[in-house]
């Protein structure tokens, strides 16, 4: 297997914003090729992650009409789908085909249009990605099943409402900063626990909100990767797992088997631990998600990740700096292209130009989840000079 590196990058603001998945794909796709000055007849594959656009816009094949758009028609070009996880799936497909020699060259991308939706249209859409004859019928929708999950993590270990909403203060913090993000305005910890209440015990500013976007990024053989840049990032290692699909399907609803197994891979790979990770852009969906996922992915013992927070261990100067992009609380999650938008923002801290830069960051992680922890993927990124 070949090594691979990412040689472009390119993407849209996360918000409400004008035009369809073809609109904003091609535009995010055209960028990073114009990063990585790669023409379009060198380009092997393309590969796009999507959720909804066939619920919410009616619109298939996304992958191909963005081909089309973006002038690489006549390369194969395929759809990726794994709920909010639909573009890091993309992004690891895309990597394991310039592993095996297959191509040279290719592009992986994930987009999402989603703001002009009605609130049922939406819901309606982004439960898709539960059992519908399990959780679909008992109308749990996944602020619900965070709900019952953040209940859960505060009996078992202690933690208190403060120290969850300590998240949300953090990330909110860091997308001040970010002018790729939806929200801008920082947030005090009374603001969030007074904020209204949307799932017993989460509120309002506990939860992620809707975006439109897209981001991409340009792959290569790393023995190519000169021609294109004197900066690439090297993919050092990949995971990709599925978990359970509903509730009640979890020993231990506080752990989601799904991160753990993709973690243990991309680690495997890469041939690092948690201990190795200077900077982690992972899937916040909700304030406890954010919490669990750093314990999942091994940054901190089961019980410990909501004192971190709260301790200042995972601000842009702490020991294992988490969401300095604002994460999906203040970028918003555009869910086909939240995973490659955790890449790109990981890509800048590596290359040491994000607006929240880590000092010296030399190995990034990016996590991305989908439904109910039924799917993940984790990627780790290293500065191009550090093997």
């Amino acid at each position: 297997m070949r090594d691979v590196s990412i040689v472009g990058t390119g993407t849209t603001e996360f918000g409400v914003l004008d035009g369809g998945v073809k609109d904003l794909g091609s535009r995010a796709v055209a960028r990073a090729l114009r990063d990585a000055g790669v023409e379009r007849p060198d380009v092997g594959a393309l590969y796009v992650g999507n959720f909804v656009a066939g619920i919410l816009e009616g619109q298939g094949a996304v992958g191909p009409i963005v081909a089309d758009e973006v002038g690489l028609s006549g390369a194969p070009a395929m759809t990726t789908e794994g709920a909010c996880a639909s573009s890091g799936i993309a992004l690891r497909q895309a990597q394991r085909a310039v592993a095996s020699g297959e191509y040279d060259v290719v592009v992986a991308a994930g987009v999402e249009s989603m703001t002009d939706a009605e609130t049922p249209e939406f819901t309606r859409a982004l439960g898709s990605a539960a059992d519908r004859l399990t959780e679909g019928v008992t109308g749990l929708t996944f602020p619900g099943f965070y709900g019952i999950y953040l209940d859960r993590y505060m009996h078992e270990y202690g933690a208190t409402r403060e120290e969850v909403a300590a998240v949300s203060v953090k990330n909110r913090a860091n997308g001040a900063k970010n002018p790729r993000a939806r929200f801008r305005e920082p947030v005090t910890t009374e603001e969030v626990v007074e904020s209204r209440l949307v799932a017993d015990p989460l509120r309002l500013y506990d939860c992620c909100p809707a975006a439109d976007g897209a981001s991409a990024v340009v792959l290569a053989a790393s023995d190519l990767a000169g021609e294109f840049t004197d900066d690439p990032v090297e993919v050092l290692g990949t995971g990709h797992a599925t978990g359970h699909n509903a509730a009640h399907r979890y020993a231990d609803l506080t752990t989601l088997d799904a991160t753990v197994d993709a973690a243990e891979s991309a680690y495997a790979e890469a041939g690092i631990g948690p201990s190795d990770v200077d900077v982690v852009e992972l899937h916040d969906c909700f304030t406890p998600a954010e919490i669990g996922d750093s314990e999942d992915l091994g940054f901190f013992e089961k019980g410990e990740g909501a004192r971190a927070v709260a301790e200042g261990r995972t601000e842009v100067g702490g020991e294992v700096p988490i969401n300095p992009s604002g994460g999906l609380l203040s970028k918003g999650h555009p869910v086909g292209a939240t995973g490659i938008g955790q890449v790109y923002e990981v890509c800048r801290q590596l290359r040491g130009d994000h607006e929240n830069q880590v000092e010296d960051a030399e190995v990034g992680l990016a996590h991305n989840l989908g439904g109910s922890g039924a799917v993940c993927t984790v990627t780790v990124l290293g500065r191009g000079d550090r093997r």
